[in-house]
């Protein structure tokens, strides 16, 4: 397909004068941006895109509130060219209160999902999974017939501002994701492009080709063309000329058009040039000033204005300059965040939960408990849907989802093997009001997957100054004891915790497991739920079915006065025969059971030490580093004068999990390691 080919966008006057206006706004914008960086009034980094304004401009003509756009650490134009406010851009980069993101998020992560506009980003190519969730979502609602939905989000956990995140998502939602040829290197990319292909997703990846990958020409980056690539995924690929806005604005209505009528994704190649280095402040040598001069001949706006009458861009030059000037004095006159605010946003308020009354139904196992929270939420939600890698005909690999993708069609989805483009799909569709709930295979694979977890779920909500909703969750499962090796057997909850934004849950009983799941799926935060594989067997009395476990509380497993022991998941169960053991000796141990490692219960914890005056902590993980650790730091510091003994700590020896079950058994720590460490405590 040409830029040839595609259907016509009107030459009339006012279009074309709008067209211009829309460029002549970002260009002057990035030019601002420019000066105030330099005279130091914005902070930190400051990528310009002066030069490529008609990509942005001609991609967004099509659009409207129903689309997404996912953007790149260069995305002020993106940004400006869907219809976000210039005077709160530059408030956000001048780091001020009234900025887009309340001055959370910068240049670099410029957001408002209310828009439709699901962040620039400082991660390269870490937009194009988010695309492929909030085309996701479009393709879902369109499915279902469903209008729009957006995830709302009252508060910020201090009663302060209110979110609410996702385009307007109803039937026909298209999404554009932006990003530069130097992004095509990125796993992310192939992850993406793949899995939109497979799940025929209404996606435009719009490669803003400036010929440069940072300070690295095309040339030294790729040996294989974008259409080479476009083949090889089964998707179509368009080529235009990215300076002619006309141009790219054509070519984006046609392939709009097609995917709102059902078509799947496709790569759109723009060729343009960055006239500014990559970052403000860049020395250039890569380049040298002649190869600049030439690429303005081509000059996006100079393009545009030859077909124009000259009185009409002289008039649109004077009312942006006014513009402008005026949105940089009440950006420089705004207030900075007050201080007082720095914990907002970090997560979204949470429902209070009561506890629910002691299980009495009939036995049930872990396994079922994980098969009927899904069920349940699937089946009262339309907005919850799971993906992942053999979750639909497979039922997973321990079949715990086994018969849900035939009771609900096309909302317990296969995936590729691409653990980034799952949970990316997750982060966008959550933006865009659904809740996901998807799985990684295995806790040690988060590896590979770590950035859509650690800087865009995470973050996605602070960063946007609360506008954005987060409602996921990341359903994985870890368990050693079984010669599973270094890569299959790790505990790293410890990881995740220390990872702001973040709810970290992990469940030791059926119960639990069945209460803890409903209430991850119905909270407006990112949630990393964590099964251990070897208590799928285990069983239990069965809940109410309307059973929720609140996110954050400890339960006390075994009431005791002389020592407390403090474990979570498959350990508890040790500690509960350890404690038993014990009693025996004479020593009454409490027994508490975390559930939830971040946030941690310090009060239930706290209280049980002032009672007994001795703290144990055992978990499957190793020892330096771990959740024992912090909780020994708070003993210390809040609990110090309750203390009669120093703090102990059980856990794995500090190597990488072996293979040969005599090595995995001194590894890890049993029921005898936990209750020498009591007899220690309680004799000291």
């Amino acid at each position: 397909m040409t830029s040839t080919d595609v259907e016509e966008i009107g030459t009339d006057a006012a279009t074309l004068g709008e067209l211009y206006r829309r460029m002549r706004l970002i260009r002057r914008f990035e030019e601002r941006a420019s000066v105030l960086y330099r005279d130091s009034q914005i902070p930190g980094f400051l990528h310009l895109s002066i030069g490529q304004e008609a990509t942005a401009v001609g991609a967004c003509w099509p659009l409207d509130d129903r689309d997404v756009i996912t953007s790149t650490h260069r995305g002020h134009g993106h940004c400006i060219a869907k219809g976000l406010d210039v005077t709160e851009m530059f408030a956000e980069l001048m780091g001020r209160e009234t900025g887009t993101n309340r001055g959370r998020g910068g240049s670099m992560h410029i957001a408002d999902p209310r828009k439709g506009i699901f962040g620039a980003n400082g991660i390269v190519a870490a937009g194009l999974p988010i695309a492929a969730g909030a085309a996701t979502a479009a393709r879902l609602r369109a499915a279902s017939g469903t209008g729009a939905a957006s995830g709302t989000d009252e508060g910020d956990g201090t009663d302060e501002g209110d979110g609410s995140a996702g385009g307007d998502g109803s039937a026909g939602g298209v999404v554009v994701a932006f990003f530069g040829d130097g992004a095509v290197g990125q796993g992310m990319f192939h992850e993406a492009v793949n899995l939109a292909a497979v799940w025929d997703l209404p996606v435009i990846f719009l490669c803003e080709n400036n010929h440069y990958a940072e300070f690295s020409p095309e040339a030294d980056q790729h040996r294989a063309s974008l259409a080479d690539r476009a083949r090889g995924y089964g998707v179509g690929y368009a080529h235009v000329d990215g300076n002619d806005v006309l141009a790219v604005a054509r070519t984006a209505s046609r392939l709009v058009r097609d995917l709102r009528a059902g078509a799947g994704p496709v790569l759109l190649e723009a060729e343009t040039y960055r006239w500014h280095g990559h970052y403000e402040g860049d020395p250039e040598r890569y380049r040298d000033a002649t190869e600049v001069d030439t690429a303005k001949i081509g000059d996006p706006l100079l393009v545009l204005a030859r077909r124009m009458e000259p009185e009409q861009v002289a008039a649109i030059d004077r009312d942006v300059d006014e513009l402008i000037e005026k949105a940089v004095a009440t950006a420089s006159a705004a207030p900075e965040p007050d201080p007082a605010t720095l914990y907002h946003y970090v997560t979204s308020p949470r429902e209070a939960v009561a506890e629910p009354p002691e299980p009495a139904g009939e036995i049930f196992r872990t396994m079922d408990a994980v098969h009927d929270a899904l069920d349940l939420e699937l089946g009262s939600d339309p907005d919850v849907f799971v993906a992942g890698i053999d979750v639909g005909a497979g039922g997973n690999v321990f079949g715990l989802t086994r018969g849900l993708a035939a009771k609900y069609p096309g909302r317990v989805r296969d995936t590729p093997i691409s653990e980034s483009a799952v949970i990316g799909v997750a982060v966008g569709a959550a933006m865009a009001g659904l809740r996901p709930v998807v799985e990684v295979m295995y806790l040690d694979f988060i590896g590979v997957c770590l950035d859509q977890i650690m800087n865009q779920a995470a973050k996605m909500r602070f960063m946007s100054g609360g506008a954005a909703s987060l409602p996921l969750v990341i359903r994985t499962q870890f368990g050693a004891g079984r010669s599973s090796g270094s890569q299959h057997s790790q505990s790293l909850e410890a990881l995740l915790a220390h990872i702001p934004g973040l709810t970290v849950v992990m469940p030791s009983t059926p119960a639990d497991t069945y209460g803890l799941l409903r209430s991850a799926i119905r909270d407006p935060n990112p949630v990393v739920f964590i099964e251990n594989r070897l208590l799928y067997g285990r069983k239990g009395p069965r809940p109410a079915s309307d059973a929720l476990i609140p996110l954050g509380k400890a339960a006390v497993r075994r009431q005791g006065t002389d020592v407390t022991l403090v474990s979570y998941s498959k350990m508890v169960h040790n500690c509960l025969t350890a404690a038993e053991q014990l009693a025996a000796e004479g020593i009454s141990v409490e027994v508490i059971d975390l559930r939830t490692i971040a946030p941690l219960d310090y009060e239930t914890v706290l209280g049980s030490l002032a009672k007994t005056n001795r703290l144990v902590i055992a978990h499957e993980a190793v020892t330096p580093f771990g959740v024992g650790a912090e909780l020994a730091a708070a003993a210390v510091r809040e609990g110090f004068w309750t203390l009669d003994a120093p703090v102990i700590r059980v856990g794995a020896q500090p190597t990488p999990a072996p293979y040969a079950p005599s090595l995995e058994r001194a590894w890890l720590p049993d029921v005898e390691r936990i209750a020498a460490a009591v007899r220690e405590s309680a004799s000291a």
